[in-house]
């Protein structure tokens, strides 16, 4: 789950990660009283869950109340584009209202986790501001790492070897790596799945403080932390993706027109890559999980057709706890009960399969029933087009 940066900030703060006094505002009216409170000389943010907002003149400098509320006008309800919004770019809701502060330097934390390693990563550059991926591909040696070890987390002689690496002056490493360690904490307890400060600065009285934060955390662990389920802005959500959510379905929109129905997030995968390998595009990622029923199904396929651009439709089902002759049964009702006009492609193996194979021949519908998943890709491909 992302959350804005205004929220991430407020958490960070809670862990004892220094950050800059703000305000969210929801309308010109409380920005310009959230501007007069911070005395006039401020930021105003656009809060959207992207990168790149500056760019996309999502963030204004102002140094009077009065210009304050021309950004904030200008910007509130602004269709904000950036390089990760896509082109179609995402409607500013509300705005970040935070004090402007005198900075020396610009720096990069971030934690996430190493697969390769099977640990969490802490990482620091002094190229602050900028993409750490553009970092990553053009001076990696600016990139410092430490590894985090498990029930250990972030070492003080671990964080005062990053803080010293990316160029921080020695009066200002102890409370510098008093902040990554407080990141680290952070991080740890709310079970993030990402944490960055992008910038870290450094401020020319020696202090230093998160001018952004971005936090996910993992939606596998929202489970114990019920306390940040208001922080989630279905706003900043593609519609299709929270109605999925509501029925336990994994779904996850693309651009192409093969709408794709998988149990199994390796299968998803795997069905995606063999429909491209066919000469099709996926329209989605949709996992419905091993144990999905009719009406999950039955709700998979609603969600599926509601994107426009499906052309056809390809199911992709190994059965083990889902049966084959229930996802058979779940297919054919919903079929009659949605009015399924889209080509239907069915790949289907494992327990009941020739019950299910029945119960599709005999439905009255004309199903595409596949020989394998390169066989069922090849046929929805030719359906598609």
């Amino acid at each position: 789950m992302k959350i804005h940066e205004y929220q991430g900030k407020a958490i960070l703060a809670r862990y004892g990660v220094p950050v800059p006094k703000g305000k969210v505002a929801f309308t010109v009216e409380e920005a310009e009283a959230a501007a007069k409170e911070l005395g006039g000389f401020v930021v105003v943010k656009a809060q959207i869950h992207a990168g790149g907002r500056g760019k996309g003149g999502g963030v204004k400098v102002v140094k009077t109340v009065e210009d304050a509320v021309t950004a904030a006008r200008n910007i509130l309800g602004m269709q904000l584009v950036t390089h990760q919004t896509g082109p179609q770019g995402q409607k500013v809701g509300r705005l970040l209202i935070e004090e402007a502060l005198p900075i020396e330097k610009e720096l990069y934390l971030g934690i996430t986790l190493d697969r390769a390693s099977g640990k969490n990563v802490f990482m620091a550059s002094s190229e602050g501001g900028m993409e750490i991926e553009e970092v990553a591909h053009h001076t990696p040696e600016k990139i410092l790492k430490e590894v985090i070890e498990p029930g250990i987390g972030l070492s003080g002689y671990q964080a005062r070897k990053l803080a010293f690496g990316i160029g921080i002056p020695a009066g200002s490493v102890n409370a510098a790596a008093k902040a990554m360690i407080a990141l680290a904490k952070a991080y740890d307890e709310i079970d993030c799945s990402l944490a960055e400060i992008n910038p870290f600065i450094l401020l020319k009285d020696g202090r230093v403080m998160a001018l952004d934060a971005k936090i996910n955390i993992d939606d596998n662990a929202m489970f114990r932390h019920q306390e940040f389920a208001d922080l989630r802005d279905l706003a900043e959500e593609d519609p299709l993706e929270v109605e999925a959510s509501k029925f336990s379905l994994n779904y996850i929109k693309l651009d192409g027109n093969i709408a794709c129905m998988v149990n199994g997030a390796g299968l998803a995968m795997a069905t995606m890559d063999i429909v491209k390998y066919a000469g099709g595009e996926p329209a989605n990622f949709l996992d419905v999980g091993g144990g999905a029923n009719e009406e999950q199904i039955k709700n998979a396929f609603r969600i599926l057709l509601s994107d426009t651009a499906v052309k056809a439709v390809f199911i992709n089902i190994f059965g083990g706890i889902l049966r084959c002759d229930i996802l058979a049964t779940g297919v054919v009702n919903a079929a009659r009960e949605l009015g399924i006009s889209v080509p239907i492609v069915i790949r289907m193996e494992g327990t009941n399969v020739a019950e299910g194979k029945k119960i599709l021949a005999e439905s009255g519908f004309n199903f595409g029933v596949a020989d394998g998943m390169k066989d069922g890709a090849e046929q929805v491909v030719r359906a598609a087009q």
